[in-house]
């Protein structure tokens, strides 16, 4: 593990706030996504053949981006609720409330206090909402039989749909010329037309804050993944890609945690590319600390990952969205990404993971618009 000193979670105060946590609540889901959430949990299940290596719909103007079929906030606080109804292993904390009075969820798996901890981030952009299908997807395989074993060894915290208000197009701006149909747009900022990817030094906005004060500042985190989605023509070796991957690259990284983001995404990377479906880059990211891939890292000194997912949900920039047919592989991707790093960090394999690939990882052309 990356800090073996303070690895475990410590669910005391906020360091600075002196706030008060939320009471805990309970309680269901409609589902929206059920065969694109099978898909994702069946282990011998391959996506579509025709969207294979990052293959699938680029928006061409006739492509269906509907964000009906995505799973809304007020369903996923009941999915929550459902979830740790049925899991005895799981907790949920309301970490603090979005511009609009949403209540931001903090997912908890705390098997044992000595145990490596990894944080995954969904949906600091309102817009990259799969991962969030993803995660939820992790979610449900917990309480099965499928990860049976793995909560033995790491801790896991999840922070679902941060920027809630973003997801839900419940902002003071007008998203009149955003692309997809459906009940609703979704936009990468929040309420306030916030970056909140570009809020973590001055932890202006409500949402950033209660993800510092309550969440890094309150457990001791080993390793985080900050899930996000990019436009949809990125390419590596001359293929589309399904994704990209990219540690920390401030020159004021410890080297130590910068190792431990490297075997992350050793891991990622191994679980994803012999898929056939999955092909993956390396992200062009800058060294700015106020991004959570870089300030979070040296802040906290915790070994952070970025997974940044093919195509949008809905945007202003036709570069930017992909058809709805990918959802399936993208969504496998995530819950992929999740239990292969889970699993390695909790059997310890991840101390061994082979880091040399980097050195050759091609870097994506940018087309579209990339969105860290």
């Amino acid at each position: 593990m990356t800090r073996s000193s303070h690895s475990a979670p410590r669910p005391s105060a906020p360091h600075s706030s002196g706030s008060q946590r939320s009471p805990r609540p309970r309680g269901r889901r409609l589902a929206a996504l059920t065969l694109a959430a099978g898909l994702a949990l069946g282990s011998g299940l391959a996506a579509p053949p025709a969207f294979a290596v990052g293959k699938g719909p680029n928006y061409g103007g006739n492509e269906t981006i509907n964000t009906s079929i995505l799973t809304t906030y007020d369903e996923l606080v009941a999915e929550l609720h459902t979830q740790e109804a049925k899991q005895p292993a799981m907790e949920l904390e309301v970490i603090g409330q979005t511009v609009k009075g949403r209540d931001i969820h903090l997912v908890k798996y705390l098997s044992d206090p000595q145990n490596p901890t990894i944080l995954y981030l969904t949906q600091q952009h309102g817009n990259e909402q799969l991962t969030t299908e993803g995660a939820l997807s992790f979610i449900r395989s917990l309480g099965t039989g499928k990860n049976q074993g793995v909560l033995d060894g790491v801790n896991i915290l999840v922070v679902p749909m941060l920027n809630a208000d973003g997801a839900m197009g419940d902002v003071d701006f007008s998203l009149e010329d955003y692309i997809a149909s459906g009940d609703r747009h979704l936009t990468r900022y929040n309420a306030h037309e916030v970056d909140l990817n570009r809020d973590h030094i001055a932890k202006v906005e409500p949402e950033t804050r209660a993800l510092h004060e309550n969440v890094l500042q309150a457990y001791d985190i080993d390793y985080m993944i900050d899930l996000h989605h990019q436009g949809s023509r990125s390419q590596a070796d001359g293929e589309l890609v399904s994704g990209s991957i990219l540690h920390p690259t401030t020159p004021n990284v410890d080297a130590e945690v910068l190792g431990g983001s490297k075997r992350l995404g050793a891991i990622v990377h191994g679980a994803i590319e012999p898929t056939g479906w999955g092909h993956l880059g390396k992200y062009v990211g800058g060294a700015t600390e106020n991004i959570a891939r870089n300030g979070i890292a040296v802040e906290y000194g915790i070994s952070t990952l970025l997974f940044e997912m093919r195509g949008m949900s809905d945007h202003s920039n036709p570069g930017s969205v992909l058809g709805q047919k990918s959802n399936g592989y993208l969504i496998k991707q995530t819950v992929t990404t999740l239990e292969s790093t889970a699993r390695a960090i909790a059997d310890g394999s991840i101390e061994a993971a082979d880091t040399t690939f980097w050195d050759t990882l091609t870097a994506q052309s940018n087309a579209g618009w990339p969105a860290e």
